[in-house]
């Protein structure tokens, strides 16, 4: 797992962040996987149902299998969260995620936008209090995420 350190106060930005997102996990979510389609627009191809083949990336929003993957996505980065003292315990865990998201599809490559997508949700949701500090907090924490479910791949993830 990569060895990003996070400070005892960046901990205190995420956690504090992070407790304003939960309070609506399901719009913070939708706004973060709004702008990935938006950036990464083939990626919708990803989430078809019970081969229901979604018409518009609203539909795909819409539907009750996504607001799934949007809580299983929300429930990962709570785990990650809860564990800032103790990330390598995740470790497995996230590489065992990391090979489902490769034999489901998603490039390595993907997971660079995934991460810009994250930044946007957190940016939009918290406004003011999402300050460049709490950002930088929040890129480490995900570039520790990456770090782990890139082993899924077999490989480091991209820009390492």
């Amino acid at each position: 797992m990569e060895k990003e350190t996070l400070s005892e106060t960046q901990k205190e930005l995420i956690r504090n962040t992070w407790e304003m997102v939960t309070q609506d996990q399901i719009h913070h979510g939708t706004v973060l996987f709004t702008r990935l389609f938006e950036l990464e627009p083939e990626l919708i191809f990803l989430f078809q149902y019970n081969s229901a083949h979604f018409s518009s990336v609203q539909e795909c929003l819409l539907s009750s299998e996504f607001t799934e993957h949007i809580l299983k996505v929300m429930t990962v980065i709570d785990a990650a969260v809860r564990s800032l003292d103790t990330l390598p315990s995740l470790e497995e865990y996230l590489t065992g995620l990391g090979r489902k998201h490769r034999t489901s599809g998603v490039q390595l490559e993907s997971f660079k936008t995934v991460g810009e997508s994250l930044l946007y949700a957190l940016e939009s949701g918290l406004g003011d209090v999402f300050t460049s500090d709490t950002r930088e907090a929040w890129s480490r924490l995900y570039a520790v995420v990456v770090s782990a479910m890139s082993q899924g791949w077999g490989a480091e993830p991209p820009g390492q």
